[in-house]
């Protein structure tokens, strides 16, 4: 009888250790084995309060946000994406050299009602999620919407990025691009129709979902290729990526690098220099105009030549007026030497002697006669 009641006291007191224990590690599961997970210090926390957040098995160096986030559960991931998570009391941590981590998150009711899951996601580099169940205390609970259909749809290829800038992009005008890829439907039902999610982020931003209806329907086993337009805004430049969501879940990412548009700094550069010689031509122009004319018949701003010798010999003061030489007369010889008249010229007639008589000559007069 000891024995027995030994026994049941002992079965009561391993019942009691136990199942807490289970419930515990029911409550904080982590993520697929050999992938990323996390765990939490407690399962039910109300707002105000806190909730450490331990993960493993992530890439060392990585930068990783931690939202609370409402109608989710690990197996569908977050539905309706960040809008459904409380984005302003979320936390950033970065992962150790051995791809683990640890940090409090303050408990904040999301804008969905729960179930809630404590989401961890990179934010940037290649795309890696866990998510583990968590309860806000006194936050409102609703059934999760049901599932459209039984087709799941699965990414079979590698996605890409069709087109190319134009002339209207290096100045300015939207890039452009198409996301191509090939689904396949691993489901049960055909999938008619399905409205995709793309989004377009820049940098380590959110990105910004816009919704994509695909027309078409894929069977069950079938695949499709899907071609979805993507558009930046005016101007847009650098690294950007664009995802592809469906059901909730990231499905497809692709890097897009967008060049700057220089035609646009080519114009504000024309435009600085182009502007002022403008200014400056009309500024001239209008100066000319107003400026007094000094000589009449003088046109534009820019003088004649002047006067040439002659005028200026008629104006001189010392010139009397009568000795001016009248425009029309012939020229005159040159005048004779005062020493010479035309008669008594050495050079001519008998006197053609070119030199002066020596003394000493034949023919030399003296006082007394001739020598």
């Amino acid at each position: 009888m000891g024995g027995r009641v030994r026994a049941a006291a002992l079965g009561a007191v391993l019942a009691l250790v136990l199942v807490p224990l289970a419930g515990a590690v029911s409550a904080f599961p982590a993520s697929a084995a050999g992938g990323p997970g996390v765990t939490l210090s407690k399962s039910e926390a109300g707002a105000g309060g806190s909730v450490t957040v331990t993960g493993s098995g992530w890439r060392p160096g990585t930068l990783l946000m931690m939202l609370i986030c409402g109608q989710s559960v690990p197996s569908r991931g977050v539905i309706g994406g960040t809008n459904s998570c409380a984005n302003a009391d979320g936390r950033a941590v970065t992962t150790d050299a051995k791809g683990g981590f640890s940090r409090k998150l303050p408990v904040a009711e999301p804008p969905e009602p729960c179930p809630c899951v404590v989401h961890v996601a990179t934010v940037t580099g290649a795309k890696a999620e866990a998510d583990a169940v968590f309860m806000v205390a006194g936050h409102a609970v609703a059934p999760l919407p049901k599932q459209e259909g039984g087709g799941r749809i699965a990414v079979l290829t590698d996605t890409r990025l069709d087109g190319s800038s134009g002339l209207l992009t290096w100045f300015g005008s939207p890039p452009s691009r198409t996301l191509v890829l090939t689904v396949g439907n691993v489901g049960t039902a055909p999938v008619r129709n399905p409205v995709f999610q793309v989004g377009t982020a820049h940098g380590v931003f959110a990105p910004q979902w816009e919704e994509q209806e695909w027309r078409g329907s894929i069977a069950p086993g079938g695949k499709a290729e899907i071609r979805i337009p993507v558009e930046l805004s005016a101007g847009a430049h650098g690294d950007y990526t664009v995802s592809l969501r469906y059901g909730g879940k990231v499905i497809a990412e692709q890097p897009w690098g967008v060049g700057r548009p220089w035609g646009v700094t080519l114009f504000w550069i024309l435009l600085c220099v182009v502007v002022p010689a403008a200014v400056f031509r009309a500024g001239m122009a209008v100066v000319d105009r107003v400026r007094p004319r000094r000589q009449a018949g003088r046109t534009g701003r820019h003088r004649g030549l002047g006067p040439g010798p002659a005028e200026l010999t008629r104006r001189l003061p010392w010139v009397h007026p009568a000795s001016r030489p009248p425009k029309d007369a012939p020229a005159s010889p040159a005048p004779a030497l005062p020493w010479f008249t035309p008669g008594t010229d050495p050079g001519t007639g008998a006197n053609r002697q070119l030199s002066a008589p020596h003394e000493n000559g034949p023919t030399t007069q003296t006082r007394e006669g001739h020598t």
